[in-house]
């Protein structure tokens, strides 16, 4: 059940609107279900509907003239709430919906239980699945009524109103989600023929944007090299940056000016101080240093993917909010880096996340600069061609949304649980065509029977629990080319599939043997750890847990076969 509320100045007009069965043809038996006092005249049950009308007019209206003549009555006098049913709820009747009314108004504070002198209202059905109430607002003492925050008053006991009547349960919101298009913007979209209004398209520019920018100054250069938006940059009389805005020049019309809308019109994390206080937090970009191989960024940014999902079973709420801020940033870049038969649904996915990354809960945002960091140094050098890189983070991003649902869920944030699911039906659509033809070329590579076999003794010695899934899963081939490649380049298969497995549970995955194989491949393009490093390796795994790292091990020796983690990110 939803609840639209507004004030006005005409009480004479609404009580007409809402009883008017000529001008709205939607309008079927109007008549009073409920009133402040239970008494009210009923145009809609009389046979003079004219002077019943203007005697409940009269009525409503007694309270606002005796408070004008003391100077006290508010220029909006008038409060006008409609209540409707979902489409899929029954129909209600008379006296539920006056019990619904009534709840309704002493929520709201319009006229709060057992106080005589709260304000006097009615409540008109004309529709089947809706009702409206008209109040004036001014109490019997004159004074005026308190209902501020009367939407989300209204909105919280509508939301138990529709526990205990068996009524569809709307997902409700926490007021950090982006402001919705006017219906005017969305008839001007389709005149101009657009398939998005002017102020949803900002939004994923800004958004990009921001994603690819390391800093204010980027950011803004950004913005204003793109064909077909308009920035500009707002300054205090100091000459300090106030902020910006930018517009859309199909939006300019002969003469007029065109429309701008600020960041924070756009969305609440896009407001000037947000935008600047997230890229403050973006971390160093991979660089290469002498005698050393430079990090590829694709395989940081799924790295510090991969960890997401643990940071967010932790007990630091901010923190877990920050790394979701990010990975929506990533998922805004991905269309950048990305084939044009899958940009599309990388497009919505990305658009479906960005509810998912704000809530109440304020973000932290230098727990995230690792993945900031590496999505910005992709976003600098070439795509690579094969889409190995970009299937192996969609497969990880894939587990964060999981996780991200579930974080979501056990806060309560319920438009952010469905936007969560909303962006797996499109990740995965992403994933499935990204990865088809990666997995098939791995497919093709399969070792001789007799490997397999032998990889196959790896696979049920490193993860018996889930060996039988991983083993008959169709693309286990993939996995076994793989083990049998990072063999050859001298690797050891079973303690690197140990370590692949031990990054993070499988239980979320599809696929158990497509996400080893994503994960195989990153790690065994790591150098291959030398004798010492691998003698080292063995004593430790044979060592009781919480034993002492005896000195013979060097630090730098079991940091060669560590999952990759930039030393700025620590497991939370």
């Amino acid at each position: 059940m939803i609840a639209k509320i507004s004030s006005g100045k005409d009480t004479a007009g609404l009580i007409r609107y809402l009883f008017d069965t000529t001008k709205a043809k939607d309008h079927t038996d109007p008549h009073l279900v409920a009133s402040w006092d239970g008494f009210a005249p009923d145009p809609g049950r009389t046979d003079d509907f004219t002077a019943t009308k203007r005697l409940l007019v009269a009525d409503l209206d007694l309270r606002v003239k005796q408070a004008r003549r003391l100077g006290r009555a508010p220029e909006r006098h008038v409060w006008h709430c409609s209540l409707r049913a979902a489409t899929t709820d029954r129909h209600l009747s008379d006296e539920e919906w006056a019990d619904i009314a009534r709840r309704v108004v002493a929520a709201t504070g319009i006229a709060p239980q057992d106080d005589p002198d709260g304000c006097r209202w009615v409540a008109v059905r004309h529709a089947p699945d809706h009702i409206h109430i008209a109040a004036t607002k001014v109490r019997g003492d004159l004074r005026t009524a308190r209902h501020w925050n009367d939407y989300l008053t209204a909105d919280r006991e509508l939301a138990t109103i529709e526990k205990e009547y068996g009524l569809f349960q709307v997902v409700r919101g926490d007021r950090t989600a982006a402001k919705r298009p006017t219906r005017a913007e969305q008839e001007k979209a389709r005149r101009q023929g657009q398939d998005k209004p002017a102020r949803e398209r900002l939004r994923a520019i800004v958004r990009t944007a921001v994603a690819a920018a390391s800093n204010m100054e980027e950011f803004v250069r950004l913005l204003s090299h793109l064909d077909g938006v308009l920035v500009e940059v707002v300054h205090f009389p100091s000459g300090d940056v106030r902020g910006y805005k930018v517009a859309s020049e199909d939006t300019t019309t002969a003469g007029k000016e065109p429309v701008w809308f600020s960041g924070s019109e756009l969305a609440p994390d896009l407001s000037f101080p947000k935008i600047r206080a997230r890229l403050e937090a973006v971390g160093p970009q991979p660089t290469s240093q002498p005698g050393r191989r430079r990090p590829n960024p694709w395989h940081q940014a799924t790295a510090a993917a991969e960890r997401i999902p643990q940071h967010l079973i932790g007990s630091d709420d901010r923190a877990s909010q920050a790394h979701l801020a990010a990975f929506g940033e990533a998922l805004d870049a991905l269309p950048l880096l990305a084939a044009a038969a899958i940009r599309a649904q990388l497009r919505e996915a990305a658009s479906a996340f960005e509810r998912a990354t704000r809530s109440r809960i304020r973000a932290e945002h230098h727990h995230a600069h690792a993945l900031r960091g590496a999505v910005r140094a992709m976003l600098r050098e070439p795509a690579p061609r094969d889409g190995t890189a970009l299937a192996m983070f969609l497969d990880a991003a894939i587990l964060v949304v999981i996780a991200a649902a579930r974080w979501h869920q056990l806060r309560h944030h319920d438009q952010q649980v469905a936007a969560a699911h909303r962006t797996l039906f499109h990740l995965q659509a992403a994933y499935d065509q990204a990865a088809a033809v990666p997995l098939a070329v791995l497919a093709q590579r399969r070792p001789p029977q007799q490997a397999v076999d032998r990889h196959v003794r790896y696979v049920r010695q490193a993860v018996p629990d889930q060996a039988q899934q991983i083993t008959e899963d169709p693309d286990f081939d993939a996995l076994i080319t793989v083990l049998a490649e990072a063999e050859a380049a001298g690797h050891d298969p079973e303690q690197l599939l140990r370590q692949a497995a031990d990054q993070r549970a499988l239980d979320d995955a599809r696929s158990p043997a497509r996400t080893l194989a994503w994960r195989m491949r990153r790690l065994s393009a790591r150098p291959v750890p030398s004798a010492r490093a691998r003698a080292a390796q063995v004593r430790s795994a044979a060592r009781p847990d919480g034993a002492p790292q005896r000195p013979s091990a060097p630090a730098h020796a079991a940091a060669t076969v560590s999952p990759p983690s930039p030393p700025q990110a620590r497991r939370r």
